[in-house]
């Protein structure tokens, strides 16, 4: 029942995506690939700034997730 449910939303959101991407491709207006790559870079450029503050904050979530689990078990 489980995998029926994933599957009813996986497929349609491949399709989906695979159809913005030909879209996309197809595109020739707009900005071009060279402000697509500097807009990338931008971007890995603040994730790797905040990387360290993430980690450390998600590393707490599954922490606190994890002994409450093993509360609830015991």
């Amino acid at each position: 029942m489980f995998l029926n449910t994933v599957l009813k939303v996986y497929i349609p959101a491949q399709v989906f995506v695979t159809r913005q991407a030909k879209l996309f491709l197809k595109r020739t207006d707009g900005a071009s690939g060279i402000e697509y790559a500097i807009i990338a870079a931008m971007v890995a450029v603040v994730i790797v700034g905040f990387s360290a503050d993430i980690r450390d904050e998600v590393n707490t979530v599954f922490t606190s997730i994890k002994d409450g689990l093993v509360k609830v078990n015991t």
